[in-house]
Parts: C-alpha cells; sequence; structure tokens
C-alpha cells in the first residue's frame, strides 16, 4: 500500500505558513499618543492587527489617544510632510 509520504515527489515535513514579523513594542506607546493613518485604525479595530505610527512604535490601539500627549517624534515627522501628500511638483 503506498502512503502519501511514499509518492515519488512528495516529502514528509512541516507544513509552515509565512507571516510578516510583526513584534508589538513594549515601548511608550502607552504614554504618547502617536500618529497613524485613519483608515489603519479602523482596520486594527475590525481586525486586531497592530498598526505602526509614523515613528516606527507597532501597538493595537486600544486607548483614547486624547488622554495622553502627542509623541514628539510623530510629531516632527508629521509636520516636515508636504501638504496633500507629495503629490505636487514643486
Amino acid at each position: 500500500m503506498t502512503t502519501p509520504l511514499d509518492t515519488p515527489g512528495l516529502s514528509g515535513g512541516t507544513l509552515t505558513e509565512e507571516r510578516p514579523d510583526v513584534r508589538l513594542d513594549e515601548g511608550d506607546h502607552e504614554r504618547f499618543a502617536h500618529f497613524v493613518r485613519k483608515d489603519k485604525i479602523v482596520e486594527s479595530a475590525v481586525t486586531g492587527e497592530p498598526v505602526i505610527a509614523l515613528c516606527g512604535k507597532v501597538w493595537v490601539p486600544s486607548r483614547d489617544p486624547s488622554k495622553f500627549p502627542v509623541c514628539p517624534e510623530c510629531k516632527a515627522i508629521f509636520e516636515g510632510l508636504r501638504p496633500g501628500g507629495g503629490d505636487s511638483d514643486d
């Protein structure tokens, strides 16, 4: 009797699912309100997936950001962005 492992071209092994390596940052995201695209916040609320702030912090939002000071790094990056998303030719 032939089993799937005896079939030519198939080998025994472990199936793995490849996923991006997202490590939740345990840093200061609890102390600051970070800048994240609004659509990503909504998506995170629905899926539970973490978001990435302008400063690079990765976390799943769960608190009211109005209760925290704005992250100085996010603010500096945001202020350095060109109005209109950089679509201008200037």
